[in-house]
């Protein structure tokens, strides 16, 4: 986020006048670059998704240059809603600073996670992280292919994921889904009892009907599935009507941490201490991206 600029700098004199001029161009500088990054960000998104067909391109497009929002929108479209999620929302404002909003169609999760992980590589420029998002790659690739899925139902969308890495990553929401299913099938034994509880379904049932088809919303074990895959920690906070208790108002969220052998990306390699750097914010049935201070 860019910098707060005091439209008055210019009004101080001698030293002080010198010094504010400083401070004034450093934010100026810092504003313009953060300016040129989401705009090169939105014009690899949409070069890539040229590149696939099926999707939407209109979509993509105005998810890509939907801007930063304040909090206090998210407050206004709630005013006359219930008085705990007006309380919620302020609590929100004393860590998290703007939201940005995503299509509600289904994708939101896979969306809002993909752009999140862009703009992350590309403010960072983490090499180290984007050699290691390229092996688990490769090995969500293998898997695939391991469990029987023909070649061409996803190479497409793999080949233009990782020729697009050293070049600040873009991606699109299917090669993300195929990433899932592929986790979610290699570890059968550990999500079947979790998908014949909800669904009443095989995981090879559940994958082919609710996780790889564009518009399919995301729950839990989406969530758990893409983390474990991508060793990407992943934080969800929850914005609902739930009560408080003592009178105390808590905005509950919940990290999804890599699964042991996946080390995570994060700054710290304890699950106790890890502070993803992907955000999202979960209304119930969507999908946002927030923004921390």
């Amino acid at each position: 986020m860019a910098g707060y600029v005091d439209n008055n700098l210019h009004r101080y004199t001698d030293l002080n006048t010198v010094n504010s001029t400083f401070i004034f161009q450093k934010s100026r500088k810092k504003q313009k670059e953060k300016m040129q990054n989401e705009e090169q960000l939105t014009c690899k998104i949409e070069d890539l998704e040229n590149c696939c067909g099926g999707v939407d391109d209109d979509i993509m497009q105005k998810q890509s240059s939907i801007p930063l929002e304040p909090l206090s929108t998210l407050a206004a479209e709630y005013q006359s809603a219930s008085p705990i999620l007006l309380e919620k929302i302020k609590v929100l404002g004393d860590k998290y600073v703007a939201i940005r909003r995503t299509r509600g169609d289904g994708n939101c999760f896979f969306r809002s996670f993909m752009f999140s992980y862009l703009e992350h590589i590309l403010e960072t420029q983490d090499g180290a992280e984007v050699d290691r998002i390229k092996l688990n790659v490769e090995e969500c690739r293998k898997t695939l292919q391991s469990l029987g899925y023909v070649d061409f139902t996803f190479e497409d969308f793999f080949a233009l994921f990782l020729e697009q890495l050293d070049d600040v990553l873009q991606g699109n929401e299917n090669s993300i889904r195929f990433v899932t299913t592929g986790e979610i099938r290699k570890r059968s034994q550990f999500f079947e009892p979790f998908i014949f509880g909800l669904t009443n379904t095989t995981v090879e049932q559940f994958c082919k009907s609710s996780v790889e088809p564009m518009g399919e919303e995301s729950d839990h074990m989406h969530i758990t599935a893409l983390s474990d895959a991508l060793g990407v920690p992943i934080r969800v906070v929850y914005l609902d009507r739930s009560s408080c208790d003592a009178g105390v108002v808590i905005v509950n969220h919940h990290d999804f941490v890599p699964a042991p052998g996946n080390p995570p990306s994060a700054t710290s390699a304890s699950s106790d201490s890890i502070n993803p750097f992907i955000t999202l914010l979960y209304r119930p049935g969507h999908y946002d991206i927030l923004y921390p201070k």
